[in-house]
């Protein structure tokens, strides 16, 4: 089994308001975002993205699966569970 992974850039620090790290979309040098397949045994752990939302509002016909596009930023949610919590501190 596999997975496909999209990969994220973290910043050099946990966000002060809320503790949590906050990654940004990687660019290749073309621009393109880099995909990649791997095995199951090598992911740790899912992460959970939540969006940086920015100052202006989200359209009425927004759709959860534009959401990895749309925005520029994500704070990895480091307190969905305990094991999640324990792993990112």
């Amino acid at each position: 089994p596999c997975v496909l992974v999209n990969w994220y850039v973290p910043g050099n620090a946990p966000d002060e308001n809320t503790g949590m790290w906050v990654v940004q979309p990687e660019f290749a040098g073309n621009g393109r975002r880099p995909l990649s397949v791997v095995h199951l045994d090598c992911v740790a752990r899912a992460a959970h993205l939540l969006p940086v939302y920015g100052t202006s509002f989200i359209p009425e016909d927004f759709q959860f699966y534009d959401s990895l596009d749309a925005f520029r930023a994500y704070f990895v949610n480091n307190v969905i569970d305990h094991h999640t919590h324990e792993f990112l501190s």
